[in-house]
């Protein structure tokens, strides 16, 4: 058997194609090895992690990672350099949204402090509060790292993000629950957040992609 079959039978079967039978080519050829895709997944997460040390950069490493798990689902060729691209392109106006995000939890932290110290006359209420305020911010910077374009940049991304979650609650919720995953998951075991921030990238790649809304689109 030549080298050249072989080859052709390898992308027949990842999905990735040309198909050697008359299948179609999977629509996204590169989730076809879960294997290859939960490697795919946490490199993502270590390059997320390594990005978003200083913390403001983090919607920058967020917005790089999403755009790396949708070139490798889509086998549309994810190389390093690309991430490290969109990483580049993306700290600017990234870093304000960062600092931002940062500034709003740490308000967010000092209150519900105040709140478990009793200071606070109805602390449960504004406890919750200040909880609900936390996970639309949570859930609206995942959605903003996902709409982020390098052509569009950061603000036309951030504007979005009302438009995106009354058109898909659903998807929001869905965000919402991966956030609580890796939240509870990284309280447990520190090093766990490695992994977690990958399956947040594929999360906020995935969740617009899935069939139910494919159909409603």
């Amino acid at each position: 058997m030549s080298r050249g079959t072989r080859a052709a039978r390898r992308a027949d079967r990842s999905g990735s194609g040309p198909t050697v039978s008359d299948a179609p080519v999977a629509r996204n050829p590169g989730a076809v090895s879960w294997f290859g895709l939960l490697g795919e997944v946490l490199l993502v997460g270590i390059l997320v992690t390594l990005v978003s040390l200083p913390v403001v950069t983090l919607p920058a490493a967020l917005a790089a990672g999403v755009r790396h798990l949708g070139r490798y689902v889509r086998a549309e060729g994810s190389s390093l350099e690309a991430f490290w691209r969109d990483v580049w392109k993306a700290l600017p106006g990234g870093i304000g949204v960062g600092a931002l995000a940062l500034v709003a939890g740490l308000l967010l932290a000092f209150d519900l402090l105040l709140v478990t110290s009793g200071a606070l006359p109805g602390g449960w209420l504004v406890g919750a509060v200040g909880v609900a305020v936390a996970a639309v911010l949570a859930v609206g910077l995942l959605l903003a790292a996902g709409a982020w374009r390098p052509r569009t940049g950061w603000l036309l991304a951030v504007r979005s993000v009302p438009r995106r979650i009354t058109r898909d609650p659903a998807g929001a919720l869905y965000l919402l629950a991966t956030i609580g995953f890796a939240v509870a998951v990284t309280w447990q075991l520190v090093p766990l957040i490695v992994p977690a921030l990958g399956c947040v990238c594929l999360a906020v790649f995935a969740v617009p992609e899935r069939p139910a809304r494919r159909r409603a689109r």
